[in-house]
């Protein structure tokens, strides 16, 4: 068994292309020890390179390029398995587009193949060559700056700090985290995240209860979200709680208890979204349809949070069509090097373009993220990176600073 990795990058303009020559020569050698083959195409901007061989090898070998100057945005897109070599003898073979005819090229590649099982059942790898040689994914190929192109500085001007204090015997509290659109320097909403008193997770304060236990908590606690967002003076703000889908459909009366403690603590419908989670299994769909329209027709705003990977999914927007939906963080994470996540978030963005839903990426910490999802087409965005959770309060927000290049 062999281990494949495949990926694509963009040369770096102060690399000579004579250079590529002593490079690929390097690296055949360093291959060549390490029984890993690689095949390099080449279009004049992008790399593109198929490596093979012990799976020990060939991560050790495409680390050390990850860290290799001469070129950037590395996007892995494929990590996969193979009972044999797809492409000769180990060491590295390039292969420079710009000399050759497309289909001549694409030819020679697939002619060096050494198992004619793979040729004739439509190998993924291979069918990578052939996208990259006939071009069709180029629009897809984000030039992101390195993160250090930016920085990110505090701002308390926008959405001004500030922390409440609640009546000892409450039973939880909540951290309240903007939603933001960086570049536009608008704060969207405010998330309240459900904590302990004393700023546990919300783990550890549904702990213990079960059953219609935990969805009566799960309403009440809403009480508690509203009379902090009055004494935030939030009356103007969109504000976000997190609600459990079977919450609505199990605790009669649910959304009339939600529009009463609203109107009861000065806010209005209109300014309140109610995110549900796709985590957990909603058993009567039909129930929370009919919940959801309620909500709808009272003027409160829906959304899906951890889109991606809960049970629901697509059929939850065909259901119900929420008016946002959160890409689920395992998504976002080094979104910037993963073909594979890359693919799924722009499948998202294209479906939720069509069906006019806002689409909001979650748990962004890096700058590298953040710049492919704007790249992307994503414009809001919530994590550590612009403002963590503030328990009681509103945090101040790092809004990001194009660096002025040193002269």
């Amino acid at each position: 068994m062999l281990t494949t990795i495949l990926y694509r990058s963009h040369i770096c303009e102060n690399v000579s292309v004579k250079s590529l020559e002593d490079m690929v020569s390097a690296a055949s050698r360093r291959n060549g020890e390490a029984d890993v083959t690689g095949i390099l195409l080449f279009n004049g901007t992008h790399f593109f390179q198929l490596l093979e061989g012990p799976d020990e090898s060939v991560s050790a070998i495409y680390k050390h390029i990850c860290e290799d100057t001469r070129h950037y945005n590395v996007v892995e897109l494929m990590r996969d398995y193979a009972p044999s070599r797809r492409f000769g003898k180990s060491g590295m073979e390039l292969f420079d587009l710009r000399e050759h005819d497309r289909d001549d090229v694409l030819q020679t590649v697939l002619d060096k193949g050494t198992s004619k099982y793979q040729l004739i059942y439509d190998d993924r790898a291979l069918q990578f060559f052939r996208t990259f040689v006939e071009s069709t994914e180029k629009e897809n190929y984000f030039e992101i700056p390195p993160a250090g192109s930016w920085e990110f500085i505090a701002d308390d001007a926008i959405l001004p700090p500030a922390t409440v204090t609640m009546d000892s015997q409450t039973e939880c509290s909540f951290a309240f985290q903007p939603i933001v659109d960086p570049l536009a320097r608008e704060v969207v909403a405010l998330e309240a995240l459900l904590r302990t008193p004393d700023g546990g997770s919300p783990e550890a304060w549904f702990a213990g209860l079960t059953g219609n236990e935990s969805y009566k908590a799960d309403l009440d606690c809403k009480k508690v979200a509203f009379a902090m967002a009055r004494k935030l003076n939030l009356r103007e703000q969109t504000l976000t709680v997190n609600l459990l889908p079977m919450t609505l459909v199990n605790i009669p009366g649910a959304v009339n208890f939600l529009l009463q403690e609203i109107e009861i603590n000065g806010l209005v419908p209109e300014q309140i979204i109610v995110e549900f989670t796709e985590r957990e299994i909603i058993s009567r769909l039909d129930a929370f349809t009919d919940a959801v329209r309620q909500l709808k027709a009272a003027g409160i705003r829906v959304a899906i949070e951890h889109f991606g990977e809960g049970f629901a999914g697509l059929s939850l927007l065909a259901q119900f069509q929420p008016d946002k939906i959160k890409i689920n963080r395992d998504l976002i994470r080094d979104v910037h090097k993963s073909g594979p996540r890359q693919a799924i978030i722009q499948a998202i963005i294209r479906c939720c373009t069509s069906l006019e839903i806002t689409v909001i990426a979650v748990g962004v910490e890096k700058a590298e993220e953040w710049m492919w999802l704007e790249s992307a087409g994503v414009y809001q965005f919530q994590g550590h990176l612009f403002a963590r959770p503030c328990l009681a309060g509103i945090p101040a927000i790092a809004w990001p600073e194009k660096k002025i290049p040193f002269i």
